[in-house]
């Protein structure tokens, strides 16, 4: 008879409590569930057992332990907890267990490319993809007597205020260069590239919420699921779902405009930029009804204090115009991206 699922979160918080701390208390440390995975999110399901899922945890010690502590936890571990095997493999991953012992600094590095204790630059917040920040901050802590991990935690919450704003400014400006395109498509009678254009925007306008609503978005498999969460899903989730399946123009376009006019009016809400009129109008002299976006873009600009932010072309953060899964989920390859971001401040155009 297979184990009763519980979520991995609670399950290797008993995993640590019962098992790994009576094994390495002789030594400090922290031990946490982060990093990669659904589990991590708090999004898995008893489906999620098939593949990459059961008891692991991190324990993080300093670097003259890290060889005691591994062999206490090679030699203790038992073959099983709770019913679920302790050593297990899948994909290219071998059997073994997975109760990983390395230091604090080394984790760190592995999983964001640079050591966010001695402090990010403005660079480093921009090559970090979410996916990897959410790592860090969400998952659960089960020891931390130093509060180092939390303190990491802490700073890794949310991008510095200009920062932000930028990422603001990009994706508005982003929501400015496509959204008259709905309209002009269908009028020339490009329905599925309407349609297709509508999808687009809809996204944009999702990973707006979750800038505004300082939250950081995952990757695409749990994306709807944490746009859900977010408060505002209680009053966009129908005119988002209703543009996105609207049969005609006129139904399409309706249901973008009043999405656009709620996005807009909780930009205002934050107070972070100057107020703009969120009232959507006609684009030009032709007949889409549009936000005209490139204003909020533009009040975003000018509320930014750091002037090499502000000079910088708006093409956003590594998630922003990069949707490629082997840059973003393997953080040394989102990490060159450094170069780009260089070249782009010595030559902006």
């Amino acid at each position: 008879m297979a184990p009763t699922f519980v979520p991995s979160l609670q399950l290797n918080g008993a995993f640590y409590r019962e098992v790994v701390a009576p094994l390495v208390a002789a030594w400090p440390h922290a031990a946490a569930l982060l990093g990669w995975g659904s589990d991590v999110l708090g999004y898995d399901t008893e489906r999620s057992t098939d593949h990459g899922w059961g008891p692991r945890l991190l324990v993080f010690v300093e670097p003259p332990h890290v060889e005691a502590v591994r062999r206490a936890v090679d030699q203790g571990l038992p073959e099983s907890f709770r019913g679920w095997p302790v050593r297990y493999g899948w994909d290219d991953e071998p059997v073994r267990h997975h109760v990983e012992v390395l230091p604090l600094g080394e984790w760190l590095v592995d999983q964001l490319g640079v050591d966010p204790r001695a402090g990010l630059a403005t660079v480093d917040w921009l090559v970090i993809p979410q996916q990897k920040l959410l790592g860090v901050v969400r998952g659960s802590v089960y020891a931390d007597p130093t509060g180092e991990l939390e303190a990491v935690r802490r700073r890794l919450a949310w991008y510095p205020r200009d920062v932000w704003l930028w990422m603001l400014a990009s994706q508005w400006r982003w929501i400015s260069q496509e959204e008259a395109f709905v309209g002009r498509a269908a009028e020339v009678g490009d329905e599925l590239g309407s349609r297709l254009i509508t999808g687009r925007l809809v996204r944009a306008l999702m990973r707006l919420v979750f800038l505004l609503e300082r939250r950081y978005w995952p990757y695409e498999k749990w994306f709807g699921t944490a746009f859900a969460e977010l408060e505002a899903a209680t009053t966009l989730t129908e005119p988002l779902a209703q543009a996105v399946g609207a049969p005609d123009i006129a139904s399409r376009e309706d249901a973008l405009v009043r999405a656009y006019e709620a996005v807009a009016a909780r930009h205002n809400t934050l107070g972070l930029t100057e107020w703009v009129d969120p009232t959507p109008r006609r684009f030009h002299n032709r007949p889409y009804r549009v936000l005209m976006a490139d204003r909020f873009a533009e009040a975003c600009v000018a509320a930014i204090r750091d002037p090499t932010l502000r000079d910088l072309p708006l093409v956003g953060s590594v998630d922003q115009f990069v949707d490629s899964t082997d840059v973003l989920a393997m953080v040394r390859r989102s990490g060159h991206l450094r170069a780009f971001y260089d070249a782009l401040r010595r030559s902006p155009s």
